[in-house]
């Protein structure tokens, strides 16, 4: 019987095989070193920690602002670093400047001594804005004295009317609250120089340093593209719609014969969408914006729109309100491709019939917008009826259009107008504030559906409530419905209550607000309708330290009514 040979190998362990499984055992090793160096160098890098100089607290900025440097990249003088070299540390400058505890900790400095080879100026001499020192000073003294905003960057400064007075610009927002965004201040900083020595002797109001202020750009006003344009991108590299700049919200211009009937155009006209709410105004307009995106058309829109009677002081329906009241057209026409309707149905009828441009009209708000993608006509008119709800714009981008065809919400900001009265006021309270949302008005006299509201929003009941939520002296900034403030004057035994009346000069006759948007009403003057009070009341709500609100903090009532509340948490 034959047996198993004695000398039994394996056929990997043969030795035609040996080299083979060398080399592979070879590479092998190398790859497990190869992962593991990798895996180390990843760990160190995520976990390394430079010392960079924006995130530490305004004492260490000030330092880094005020030292100097020997750096081969400089000349041998010694220059002091300014707020472009912080800049250039990391471009999204000065975002962070510390927490209010780092604040606290800044050494309150009123004066920065000059070197030597400064001292030689004649002290009757206007003052140079623009040496680095004084630069250096003016943001010192701007960071220790607005200790409850976070400055975002720094404009070079500029000479003020007097001699020892210069402006500089800044853009900032609150440290605290919901609300997101910068805001752009300038001020006037009265300087005094003694031999060697600087120091700010006071600085202005809110929007005092006017020098400061960006002028207008001047452009055509072209028509933008269909893809987003890159308008408010700053040097930083990011967007920055900061109140307090210069507008420009004019219309699009059509520069040419060439240039228009190159386009394509979407434009929906009739329906029943005037003079509803704002909400359903906006739910249908983003329809039709997102439409016209996703056909890769411009948008041929009515630059005007029908106030409902909600928002009026005449409780009627108001037509003829400029769209730029309301709403950031600056922003919407530099990030869409939109054009004014006056315009556009001009130059339509001029070249039409020339150049042989051709309409499509849809009628069926419920054709899809995928099937118009194969029209080339130059315009796509979609004409709604006269039968609610069907002719209302926003049915186009419901059912499976909706997956299709996205709100751009991004595109529609509240107007810079109203931004930089949310900014004034926040300004003149220091953004140091509270703030209190109470609803009344028709709701609390309804007790069918708000049994409790006025009874919770009475000031005996704010008192009791606000005691445990707000310390006593607070500034409190209250939002509210009431038509009459005075109701709440118990309120001012405990607290330093503001409401928007008392800063109405800021859209009164002699304001810039009036006279800015009386120039997009052909000289006519505008009402600051309830609309508006909302949004900037809204505005200043989020901006507040503290933020108590109605249906939330104040009453137990749902907010729309009996047996509305989301019980998604019970």
């Amino acid at each position: 019987m034959l047996g198993r040979p004695v000398s039994y190998r394996t056929r990997s362990s043969r030795p035609e095989n040996l080299g083979k499984n060398s080399l592979h055992m070879i590479a092998n090793i190398c790859l497990t070193i190869f992962v593991i160096g990798a895996l180390v160098v990843t760990i160190i890098a995520a976990s390394y920690e430079p010392d960079d100089p924006l995130f530490q607290s305004p004492t260490k900025i000030t330092t880094f602002l005020t030292s100097i440097s020997n750096s081969t990249f400089q000349s041998n003088n010694t220059v002091s670093r300014t707020g472009e070299d912080l800049m250039a540390a990391k471009q999204t400058a000065l975002a962070t400047f510390g927490s209010g505890t780092d604040a606290a900790e800044t050494k309150e400095t009123n004066s920065y001594e000059t070197s030597s080879s400064k001292c030689e100026v004649d002290p009757k001499e206007p003052l140079d804005c623009k040496d680095p020192e004084v630069f250096q000073l003016m943001m010192q003294k701007a960071i220790e004295r607005f200790k409850d905003i976070h400055f975002n960057r720094f404009g070079k400064p500029t000479p003020g009317p007097e001699g020892n007075t210069c402006d500089m610009a800044w853009r900032f927002r609150p440290k605290q609250g919901k609300a997101t965004g910068f805001n752009k201040d300038y001020r006037r900083f009265v300087i005094n120089r003694d031999n060697c020595t600087l120091s700010v002797v006071s600085i202005g109001e809110y929007h005092s340093g006017v020098n400061a202020r960006k002028k207008k750009k001047k452009n055509k006003n072209k028509i933008p593209g269909y893809e987003p344009a890159s308008g408010l991108q700053d040097q930083g590299g990011f967007s920055l719609p900061a109140a307090g700049e210069m507008v420009n919200d004019s219309l699009p211009v059509v520069e040419s014969e060439r240039a228009f009937i190159h386009r394509k155009y979407l434009i929906y006209v009739g329906g029943a969408d005037r003079c509803k709410s704002m909400k359903h105004y906006l739910w249908s307009f983003l329809c039709a914006l997102g439409e016209a995106q996703y056909l890769k058309r411009t948008l041929v829109m009515d630059m005007t729109l029908c106030l409902s009677s909600v928002y009026t002081s005449s409780n009627q329906d108001e037509e003829g309100k400029d769209f730029r009241f309301y709403f950031d057209f600056e922003h919407l026409k530099q990030a869409a491709s939109v054009l004014d309707q006056d315009q556009f149905w001009q130059l339509w009828d001029k070249w039409q019939r020339k150049d042989k441009l051709s309409l499509y009209v849809v009628e069926d708000f419920r054709v899809s917008p995928k099937k118009l993608t194969e029209v080339k006509h130059s315009l796509i008119m979609r004409k709604f009826g006269f039968v609610e709800p069907d002719n209302f714009w926003y049915r186009v981008c419901e059912g499976e259009t909706g997956s299709v065809v996205q709100r751009p919400w991004d595109l529609i900001r509240k107007s810079r107008r109203l931004m930089d009265l949310v900014a004034a006021i926040g300004s003149k309270l220091n953004w140091d504030y509270d703030s209190v949302h109470i609803v009344r008005g028709e709701k609390a006299t309804n007790r069918d559906l708000w049994p409790n509201l006025a009874q919770d929003t009475s000031p005996d009941a704010l008192l009791s409530t606000l005691q445990n939520k707000i310390k006593d002296g607070r500034d409190v900034y209250i939002a509210t419905n009431e038509a009459e403030t005075s109701f709440f004057e118990p309120l001012k035994h405990k607290y330093t209550t503001h409401f928007l009346n008392d800063y109405k000069e800021l859209w009164d006759q002699s304001s810039e607000w009036y006279s800015d948007t009386a120039k997009l009403n052909n000289g006519a003057p505008v009402e600051f309708d309830d609309y508006m009070r909302a949004s900037v009341d809204a505005e200043l709500f989020l901006r507040g330290k503290k933020q108590i609100e109605t249906f939330n903090d104040l009453t137990n009532d749902c907010k729309d009514g009996v047996n509305t509340c989301n019980t998604a948490a019970i």
